[in-house]
């Protein structure tokens, strides 16, 4: 069965963002001043083949661990939806 995995990225928590700093300092000099913080992280789309959900959850939970996140300074959010 063919699915489609989405994987959220972003960095941790406790780490500086110079990306989301720059954007928020952006938005304050445009004067959207209601907004306090910006993360930016990165979305990844993936079409899979596999037998099941938690297999096709496996295998992505391998490839964000192996080489599309970086676990020092990201933590990733994965979502598996069975294709039509």
């Amino acid at each position: 069965m063919k699915y489609t995995a989405s994987v959220k990225i972003m960095p941790n928590k406790n780490l500086l963002d110079p990306q989301g700093k720059a954007v928020l300092l952006g938005l304050k000099n445009l004067n959207l001043t209601l907004i306090n913080d910006v993360r930016i992280g990165k979305s990844i789309d993936l079409e899979i083949e596999a037998n099941s959900i938690e297999q096709a959850k496996e295998n992505v939970e391998i490839a964000c661990k192996k080489l599309l996140a970086n676990s020092v300074m990201e933590y990733f959010e994965i979502s598996i939806t069975p294709q039509s």
